[in-house]
């Protein structure tokens, strides 16, 4: 029965084509600009690490002297060198690793390639098995080379590809900022979205090129980058405002805690860390730690620019706008034939015939619609693409949202049709055979 009326669906599109095509471009635009911001809003909302977002926590506590002081406020949002190398020396978590961003210079091992600036992160051991990022040559350093200070670097595949030709690397050296340092490792391609492990610099751009440990960063003094709050006096230290002891946070620090309980182990000790520097005369605030998951640092951060948050309800709205012009071009359609409909209800059809065959006829225009949508959705992203913001370029569709746009637009014009159906049914047989 379905086919019968879907071939009756095919067979009306031709009787009244200027209706049926303005049906099929309300549902088209209203699902190409739904779509279009759907997608960018799917890929940016998106979990970064779902095999292990529950186990990844990022503790805050707060070191600042209680000069501003406002009650209930979260704690400081980095932490300071001293705290971050105190919580990796006790490891109180199944792994953990400090972090900064860094920019470095770098050219070929043989000097083919004039140097060039590339991004970098300054990090520890844990850091690659507690984010599970993918090898394509070698691995990581160890705690020991953290310890030491070793000149170990781990490289990007694009940096592999640019240097040695997509080689493996793995024991060659890498000329950086006027350093010697040995390649241990060739990552392979990795770009969580967002960049979670660091909301400070641009969330949605490509992982670092170089890794290298951050205490060899610091005796070699290269550049850092990233958010600094300084709120005391750094000019005795001999790193300045980078030094174990400068009062300012511009660290992030990461830890993997795997049940429940050690979540909950790892608060207690966060917050007697904080009760005991408060009574060495480190801190000042009242005790305050947070422990957020990945997916709750991301709502902390609001890890979805506004803009897209915005223009996604401004696309919703639209497509209700274009539902409704529907709904009354399908009321117009449907009580255009009542002489039809009457005719088969004398013959015998039920009511919820009537009301089905009227359904699968909103759903065909929806299923014509969803497809010129479907280009619409695609030339949005391209124009999405071309603007200057540093998610842009993520907006892809894949196949899930590919799904969603056919099942959007089959479902926005079944709802639409809903009403012009039920009209549709009530048409008496009796007036409409008298009246012919």
């Amino acid at each position: 029965m379905f086919g019968y009326y879907f071939n009756l669906a095919l067979r009306s599109f031709g009787r009244n084509k200027a209706l049926t095509t303005l049906m099929v471009l309300a549902i088209a635009l209203g699902i190409g600009a739904s779509m279009t911001t759907l997608t960018v809003f799917y890929v940016l909302s998106g979990d970064p690490i779902p095999q292990k977002s529950g186990k990844l926590f990022y503790p805050r506590i707060d070191p600042r002297p209680m000069n501003g002081f406002t009650p209930g406020e979260d704690p400081e949002a980095q932490m300071t060198r001293f705290d971050a190398e105190a919580l990796l020396r006790d490891g109180k978590g199944d792994r953990q690793a400090l972090m900064s961003g860094g920019s470095v210079a770098v050219e070929a091992e043989d000097g083919k390639v004039e140097p060039f600036a590339v991004d970098a992160r300054y990090t520890s051991a844990d850091f690659f098995p507690m984010f599970e990022t993918p090898f394509r040559y070698g691995g990581g350093w160890s705690a020991t080379d953290d310890e030491s200070r070793a000149r170990v670097v781990v490289i990007s595949k694009a940096l592999n590809d640019k240097l040695f030709d997509g080689a493996n690397s793995v024991g060659r050296n890498l000329q950086s900022s006027g350093h010697t340092f040995r390649i241990v490792g060739v990552l392979d391609e990795w770009r969580p979205t967002p960049k979670f492990y660091d909301m400070t610099n641009d969330r949605f751009s490509e992982v670092e090129q170089v890794f290298l440990p951050f205490l060899t960063s610091r005796a070699l003094d290269l550049g850092r980058q990233g958010n600094m709050n300084c709120w005391g006096d750094s000019s005795k230290e001999e790193e300045g405002s980078a030094g174990p002891n400068a009062p300012c946070a511009w660290l992030q620090y990461w830890v993997e805690l795997g049940t429940s309980e050690k979540v909950q182990a790892y608060k207690q000790y966060l917050m007697n860390y904080s009760d005991q520097q408060r009574a060495a005369g480190r801190f000042e605030r009242p005790t305050n730690v947070r422990l957020d998951d990945v997916m709750g640092w991301l709502d902390e951060n609001n890890a979805v620019p506004g803009d897209v948050r915005l223009q996604l309800w401004l696309a919703l709205g639209f497509l209700a706008v274009c539902l409704l012009n529907t709904v009354g071009l399908l009321l117009a359609k449907f009580l255009g034939r009542s002489s039809q409909i009457g005719v088969r209800r004398a013959l015998g059809a039920t009511r919820r015939a009537i009301f089905t065959q009227c359904l699968v006829e909103a759903g065909t225009v929806g299923l014509v619609g969803g497809v010129l949508g479907l280009v619409l959705a695609w030339l949005g992203l391209w124009a999405v693409r071309q603007q200057p913001a540093g998610y842009a370029e993520l907006a892809h569709m894949d196949v899930q949202m590919l799904l969603t746009t056919f099942a959007l637009a089959i479902f926005a014009s079944l709802l639409a049709g809903l009403l012009p159906a039920w009209r549709a049914m009530q048409v008496t047989p009796a007036i409409q055979l008298k009246s012919q």
